[in-house]
């Protein structure tokens, strides 16, 4: 064998951007946290980012709901309640055994129901009634109703091994023991809210991955992230904190990326009746009746707002105002839904209308470890709806707390970054705003338990619906539906921010997924 010779420039680059000749190791910095390695157990970013290096889906799908092949070469409805998926047969488990139709059945009964989840995928199946093996390589899924979406929808559960998984729980997955994809990347190791290894798979049926070695590091803090890759510590960052941007941007040795985002940042009121012990009288004592559930006193809350100092002084330009939960020239986008203005002084109005003349006391949580900038902008928040009398504090809590109270509707108010990762928006629809339903596999994230049968109706009207100009009117109304009604406080949409050493460029993949495959050298 002869030695591998480098170009001077080319070895040059390679210093530049301090990756190893020999070990080719990519070191990513990333924001969000990981509940598990279990690829189905929780519908998180963090988690869904580690996914991506190990697992695959029956299909893949991409921004605005471009759906490619995976463990599925090819698809087609027979009729309006029947598809057929003819699947790759050159594709082995990390272990050598062959990838067959009974995975995916597996799977998709798996994913339904797997204990301790607090984030399910079982929306993305609300509509499947059965799925069978016409044989090894070819998969028959029939539907409860129509379902012109069932491909995307689909496209969001991970597909892991039956010979494995049927002996695996949980913990085996963090362990390492049922860690056998399909996928680019094989696992090394997984230490829960420090790091993830893995090195690249040589059996992998697709395009070789690029990096022989990954180490993927979980740094919540944005300073620290930027202070890591200053340092040469990682190569790659996400989520570039706010206040690091421009001057990463003039940094000599680093590159910022910047791509237009589809996740928002939103307030979920909680909709529970009776007393909340996060929502008081002036002199602390519990209400009996939920003001939350007045319409004016939720059009009050969000009138209070004053939304572009929120982007122009604390996220300092890098975000956009939002008032729906999709953002511009996405499907099902509503451009007659107007900018929420900024009016205490009807803010106030409506609050004496709805019998709260002198206010109340309300608390807002939000996790401290996961969306960025979401304590400092629920601080500017409570400090927007003190002003109109609602006397309100903060409470910043860690995300393995926040995640199940949240989830149970215990608090007063909640913060929610919504991914919309399928590029439209019917995704948030079902997850975010339908009426929380886990047997219909509906409201998974509509932690506050909004409500609305016009809502519902909506949905159901759209799920069902072949033609794409039809439906996406339909969600046109349903996204009015939701703001007439302020079923949610939607406050700005994230932009898309990674820096990398220089030599190394970034490109989006799904949402504000964070992978190893986004990652080139120039």
């Amino acid at each position: 064998m002869h030695p591998l010779k480098l170009s001077p420039l080319f070895a040059a680059a390679l210093l530049a951007v301090g990756v190893s000749a020999s070990a080719q190791t990519l070191s990513i910095g990333f924001a969000d946290p990981i509940s598990s390695a279990d690829p189905e157990l929780n519908n998180h970013a963090g988690d869904r980012s580690l996914a991506l290096h190990f697992w695959d889906s029956i299909i893949s799908s991409r921004d605005g709901g471009k759906l490619e092949p995976a463990l599925a070469s090819s698809w087609k409805s027979l009729d309006d309640r029947t598809w057929e998926f003819k699947l790759r047969t050159d594709i082995k488990w990390q272990d050598g055994t062959p990838f067959s139709a009974d995975d995916i059945l597996f799977s998709f009964q798996r994913a339904r129901n797997v204990p301790g989840s607090v984030a399910s995928y079982v929306g993305a199946l609300r509509t499947v009634e059965s799925v069978t093996a016409k044989d090894a390589s070819t998969v028959i899924i029939k539907t409860n109703t129509p379902n012109p979406n069932l491909p995307l929808e689909i496209a969001s559960v991970y597909i892991v091994s039956k010979h494995i998984g049927e002996k695996s729980k949980t913990e085996d997955y963090n362990a390492g023991r049922a860690m056998v994809g399909t996928g680019p990347y094989k696992f090394i190791s997984y230490v829960p809210g420090d790091r993830a290894v893995f090195e690249r798979s040589s059996s992998y049926y697709g395009p070789k991955a690029r990096w022989e070695k990954v180490n993927y590091r979980y740094i919540n803090n944005g300073s620290a992230r930027t202070a890591a890759l200053l340092a040469g510590d990682v190569d790659v960052i996400d989520k570039v904190a706010v206040s690091d941007v421009e001057r990463l941007k003039k940094t000599a040795s680093v590159s910022v990326y910047t791509y237009p985002g589809l996740r928002v940042l939103l307030l979920q009121p909680s909709f529970r009746p009776g007393p909340n012990e996060f929502i008081t009288d002036n002199a602390g004592k519990p209400l009996e009746k939920n003001p939350l559930q007045d319409l004016r006193v939720r059009q009050a809350l969000s009138l209070a707002i004053n939304r572009k100092a929120i982007v122009d002084r604390i996220l300092q330009g890098t975000v956009t105002e939002a008032n729906q939960w999709m953002p511009k020239g996405t499907f099902g986008y509503n451009a007659e839904v107007k900018d929420i203005a900024y009016n205490p002084e009807q803010a106030k109005k409506l609050l004496a209308e709805a019998g709260f003349p002198q206010g109340f006391q309300i608390t807002i949580h939000v996790p401290g470890d996961r969306y960025p900038q979401a304590p400092e902008t629920a601080q500017a928040v409570a400090q927007f709806w003190t002003r109109i009398g609602v006397k309100t504090q903060l409470q910043v809590v860690p995300w393995s707390v926040y995640s199940g109270r949240a989830n149970k509707n215990e608090y007063a108010v909640t913060a929610l970054a919504w991914g919309n990762g399928t590029g439209e928006a019917g995704y948030g629809l079902l997850n975010a705003f339908a009426s929380a339903d886990p047997k219909k596999g509906r409201g998974a994230s509509n932690w506050g338990h909004y409500s609305n049968e016009s809502v519902d109706k909506a949905l159901d009207a759209a799920t069902v619906e072949f033609d794409a100009k039809r439906r996406e009117a339909m969600l046109r109304h349903s996204v009015k539906l939701v703001t007439d009604d302020v079923g949610a406080i939607p406050l700005f949409h994230y932009q898309n921010i990674w820096a990398a050493k220089k030599g190394l460029k970034v490109v989006p993949l799904l949402s504000d997924r964070t992978t190893a495959i986004q990652v080139s050298k120039q």
